[in-house]
């Protein structure tokens, strides 16, 4: 099979190791118990770093590699956890315009939403704007230190008196939508 004399075997079988060899297999055992405590989430370099750590040595990262290469110790990836809470909205609003966003006339449509600026020192801005469907201009906006509801009706306020028209079908979107109620109040109110 592999082409050798017999006596090449043997004298490889009874061979005394090398102290290259013996240093190998005391670093594995050293290895395997670190590996261990950690619970196999350490890969080569963190490895490395401890076995060195722990007893005063200078080992390279890359003996390591091919020690726990040959033995198969390999890294368990931990799973990333997601850095925010999911949750559901309490109230939802009614979708009104059901994916039609085509307006026959100005005034018709209307929507809105609220752009967070960070500027500064860790400060926020929040801009709120209402969009006109049949030419996309903008009919009004407001600017805010906080995203509330009363930044909403606000620049809802000066949409109505600026167009001085009847208040057409008008969809929020962003975390205001659950006072949906209140802002359909503000909307039927009269002037």
């Amino acid at each position: 099979m592999l082409d050798l004399n017999r006596s090449s075997y043997y004298k490889w079988l009874h061979r005394e190791k090398s102290v290259r060899e013996r240093e190998n297999e005391e670093l594995l055992h050293k290895l395997g118990h670190i590996y261990a405590e950690f619970h196999g989430i350490y890969g080569y370099r963190r490895l490395t770093d401890e076995l060195n750590a722990r007893n005063g040595t200078q080992y390279n990262y890359k003996r390591i590699y091919r020690l726990t290469q040959l033995v198969g110790i390999k890294a368990v990836i931990r799973r990333k956890r997601p850095h925010y809470q999911r949750s559901t909205p309490e109230i939802t609003a009614e979708n009104i315009l059901n994916r039609d966003f085509a307006a026959e006339k100005l005034n018709e449509k209307w929507l809105t939403d609220v752009t967070e600026f960070k500027y500064g020192n860790n400060e926020k801005l929040y801009l709120s704007a209402i969009l006109d469907l049949k030419d996309n201009s903008i009919v009004s906006f407001a600017m805010g230190k906080s995203n509330n509801n009363r930044l909403v009706f606000d620049t809802f306020d000066l949409a109505v008196s600026n167009t001085l028209m009847h208040v057409p079908s008008f969809t929020a979107t962003g975390d205001f939508i659950s006072q949906a109620n209140n802002l359909r109040r503000s909307w039927t109110r009269p002037g």
